[in-house]
């Protein structure tokens, strides 16, 4: 019988009894009642934060914590392989995605679990299936069409990112309650494969995401060093990359760094999720509005101060400075078109390798020639570290300077057609869609109806018309939309567009910011499974 306290209220799904044995559901249930307290105890402190900011308090650096930022200490020192990150590529734990992926050329590939993957359940346990898998090298792949796809013999360094602290996994609890989706998906993975990648050479890499303090990353330090304890890790097998995708952590980039000092190796500027924890951070501060999505750059206002002073911050402590997501994909159909975005991006990497960024993202094998063209001619070594960026220097206003511009009606009209599309995408579990040219993650979704909803509720937005965004104007063109993406898509089928749009309806027109997209979009998913 087994000696582990969880209860699995799941579908039926192949393969599940591989991966969730009594061993790793003992690892899960130990784990999850050790940490699941002080994780409900941050979630506590992140809501009592965002009302003193809705009461008008603003971020700021801590004064508590300034001995740890005026103090001469280093992160340890990166792996051999992740001493180069030129190039990442990112993408869902889906098993042709995985080895594309893992193929591309890439330096290393981030398999995501978070903002790219629905978390149905057999997403996450096929996810888990395919990373063991790519791990011994036998993953392999045979399209409905008959292609074959195997591993080649160099691929990517392979990193983890498991969902963030705010996410349950409701398909397994505790107690009663669900447990951590950020443990279920760390843990397994580890459980299953840390050993093995030692033996092969390479270490257990994560990326951990949506953290928004210090306190948080130290939680993490935590499971860190217990879950090498338990599976008899030698410390600092475990090492892990944070993104830096909330406002309210890069105010505590250096506290970050220090508190997992013997297992982080860098930071990463997660931009898309930036953008959207400065809408969420400022929701009720009129004041800070910004213009349509499109005009909201990484060259300019706070995303420029942000990434800079991310620069600094890494380098300052020995550790590796990311650079953020290009979500452009290749464009086959209209060379006009792709040549337009290819500049882009050529733009992007361009301004990152010569900031001092140590590498950067990318969404799809097509752009990782150009991406490392860029870096190798602007980064002949392994990394940047030696680059300390002494003319930045850590400024509250600049890190909150908006961005100016126009709110115009294609581009409220633009983030009602995203929205709408990712989320119907979302729910029939796809988490990573290309729309628009761009392969986009609940990021997107997020910034799109996070700037709706701030747009229609704070009484002063305008059109460049002059025409006021009222709660009404809004949601006749979320109607208008809907109707247009039924009659266009043939990807989507009619109730996933009514149901994506009943929920934006309902995110939308609340009078109280929801603090996530994805907590009552999983709800949906969940009835969706219950049905089934």
């Amino acid at each position: 019988m087994p000696h582990h306290s969880l209860r699995l209220i799941a579908p039926p799904t192949s393969g599940t009894s591989t991966i969730l044995t009594d061993a790793a559901l003992e690892f899960l249930s130990v784990l999850n009642a050790r940490f699941q307290p002080e994780r409900r105890r941050l979630l506590a402190l992140r809501a009592e934060r965002q009302k003193r900011l809705n009461a008008g308090e603003k971020p700021h650096f801590l004064s508590a914590t300034q001995p740890i930022r005026d103090a001469s200490w280093k992160v340890s020192k990166a792996p051999e392989d992740l001493q180069d990150r030129r190039v990442e590529i990112t993408g869902p734990v889906e098993r042709k995605m995985i080895i594309n992926a893992l193929n591309s050329g890439a330096k290393t590939f981030m398999a995501d679990f978070e903002d790219s993957t629905t978390p149905t359940w057999a997403n996450l346990i096929d996810g888990q299936i395919n990373l063991r898998d790519a791990v011994r090298r036998t993953i392999a792949y045979v399209s409905p069409e008959g292609k074959h796809y195997a591993l080649n013999a160099n691929p990517a360094v392979l990193l983890v990112r498991p969902r963030g602290w705010h996410l349950p996994e409701a398909h397994v609890t505790q107690d009663g309650d669900s447990i951590s989706a950020s443990l279920f998906d760390f843990g397994l993975f580890l459980f299953h494969n840390a050993a093995e990648q030692v033996a092969r050479g390479t270490g257990a890499y994560f990326y951990l995401p949506k953290l928004e303090s210090h306190l948080e990353a130290r939680l993490w330090n935590e499971v860190i060093d217990f879950s090498e304890d338990y599976l008899g890790l030698k410390r600092g097998t475990v090492r892990c990359t944070v993104l830096i995708e909330t406002i309210l952590a890069a105010f505590e980039m250096e506290e970050i760094l220090y508190v997992l000092r013997k297992h982080i190796v860098g930071l990463n500027c997660g931009r898309w999720d930036y953008i959207f924890s400065y809408i969420r951070a400022f929701q009720c501060d009129p004041t800070r509005l910004l213009p349509d999505r499109a005009q909201v750059t990484m060259d300019k206002a706070f995303l420029r101060a942000y990434s800079q002073l991310l620069i600094h911050t890494c380098h300052k402590r020995g550790a590796h400075a990311m650079g953020g997501m290009s979500a452009f994909i290749p464009i086959r159909h209209d060379a006009q078109a792709n040549d337009a975005a290819m500049a882009k991006v050529r733009a992007d990497k361009q301004r990152e390798s010569t900031d001092g960024h140590d590498g950067t993202w990318v969404a799809h094998p097509g752009l990782v020639g150009l991406a490392e063209e860029i870096f190798n001619q602007n980064m002949p070594h392994a990394n940047q570290l030696e680059r300390l960026r002494a003319d930045v220097t850590a400024n509250a206003d600049t890190l909150l300077e908006p961005h100016t511009g126009e709110i115009t009606e294609p581009g409220v009209r633009g983030n009602l057609r995203v929205a709408l599309e990712y989320i119907a995408a979302w729910l029939t579990g796809l988490g990573c869609v290309p729309i628009h040219n761009l392969m986009e993650d609940a990021a997107t979704a997020e910034i799109a109806r996070s700037q709706l909803w701030q747009w229609a509720h704070s009484g002063s937005a305008e059109l460049n018309d002059g025409r006021k965004i009222t709660l009404e104007l809004v949601l006749s063109w979320l109607a208008e939309e809907s109707g247009a993406l039924a009659a266009e898509s043939a990807r989507l089928g009619a109730l996933d567009i009514a149901e994506a749009t009943q929920l934006l309806h309902q995110l939308i027109n609340d009078p109280h910011f929801a603090t996530f997209l994805t907590l009552p979009a999983y709800n949906a998913v969940l009835a969706r499974e219950k049905l089934n």
